[in-house]
């Protein structure tokens, strides 16, 4: 009876763990269990859009208040729209905010960052940020340097 008792502690054991390995990887994918009932959509155009992926974060001075949940090309403008599923309770956004393609660290995972403004009107369901900052690209940045680099030691 006591060895049997013991078998199902370490099952138990073992099952904890499992469960605590899956709710670890689910948190760190940015997956959740939840239907996300109490989020409402924002969206915003960027003209660069590289490196952003749908579930990256949507960050609010370093909180996180949201996630992407499309990328996709606005084919009148041409233009990458990106759809964002902010928390209910930040539903004080002015309508005026900056959306901005920002990078963790040097080369890190990209991820939107909203900057509030002051407009007394506020973001509502299915509401555009039209004020936005593209992604900066490491190979454009580095391109301009080289071919600046060139242009000027053509000319001395």
């Amino acid at each position: 009876m006591q060895n049997r008792t013991l078998e199902i502690g370490v099952g138990l054991f073992l099952l904890a763990g499992l469960l605590a390995l899956l709710l670890l990887a689910l948190r760190v994918s940015g997956l959740t269990l939840g239907s996300g009932d109490h989020t409402y959509k924002v969206y915003a155009h960027f003209n660069n859009i590289a490196g952003l992926t749908v579930r990256a974060k949507v960050t609010m001075a370093g909180v996180t208040i949201g996630k992407v949940t499309a990328i996709d090309l606005d084919r009148d403008s041409y233009t990458g729209r990106v759809t964002m599923s902010l928390d209910n309770a930040v539903d004080n956004l002015p309508a005026d905010s900056t959306a901005s393609i920002l990078t963790a660290g040097l080369l890190g995972e990209k991820y939107v960052g909203i900057s509030v403004g002051g407009d007394e009107e506020l973001l509502a369901d299915g509401s555009t940020i039209y004020d936005t900052q593209s992604s900066l690209v490491l190979e454009d940045l580095i391109g301009k340097f080289l071919l600046n680099s060139v242009n000027k030691d053509q000319s001395n």
